[in-house]
């Protein structure tokens, strides 16, 4: 991550400017503008435009993942953590993302493995599935992997639909869908029967 003061009002400007008009169409020269700097300072910072959206991503993702500890750290049972990641999800896009997921947003125009940033958009979906396995295992240790994935296809359908406008209250909806998983998949283990 870049120090400094400019770095760091670069970053902001670059952030803002990446999630509400997309990667492609936002150049140097703006970035530069709305920061107040010059191109030759962004240069020197960051290198390239490439490594400014690399740390864009790489921000937004440590800030969800402060975020969202929060709510884990609130969080007593093995079922209640697994909701409390969609009880963050929905608070962070109600407060951050009125467009939708930005790793999302991002993977629309960032589809070659070879760019920096790839490994950080993929890097946070794969994050996301094992935290949902994680989650997962006290509840069903032989079924943590596929509860895992369908946990996860569950969250993720639900950014999707939420930053689409497809329908209201989508993330809950997602969660209310995990809770009836959650019963199903449980209903029968004695770690479920003990919770």
């Amino acid at each position: 991550m870049c120090a400094g003061p400019g770095a760091r009002k670069a970053l902001a400007a670059a952030g803002r400017l990446f999630y509400d008009r997309g990667i492609h169409a936002v150049g140097v020269d703006l970035i530069a503008a709305e920061a107040g700097v010059t191109k030759k300072t962004l240069y020197d910072r960051f290198g390239s435009k490439e490594q400014i959206v690399v740390e864009y991503l790489a921000d937004r993702d440590e800030r969800w993942r402060a975020f969202l500890a929060g709510f884990l750290e609130r969080s007593r049972s093995p079922r209640s953590r697994i909701l409390a990641v969609f009880d963050a999800s929905r608070d962070w896009a109600e407060r951050s993302l009125p467009r939708g997921c930005s790793m999302i947003n991002a993977h629309a125009e960032i589809t070659d493995p070879a760019h920096p940033a790839y490994a950080v958009i993929t890097g946070q979906k794969a994050w996301t599935l094992a935290l949902f396995t994680d989650l997962a295992r006290p509840l069903a240790p032989r079924r943590a992997t596929s509860l895992g994935r369908s946990l996860m296809l569950l969250h993720e359908g639900g950014l999707v639909a939420y930053g689409m406008g497809i329908f209201p209250d989508a993330i809950e909806h997602a969660r209310k869908d995990a809770q009836a998983l959650l019963r199903a998949a449980t209903s029968a283990t004695p770690e479920a029967r003990a919770e």
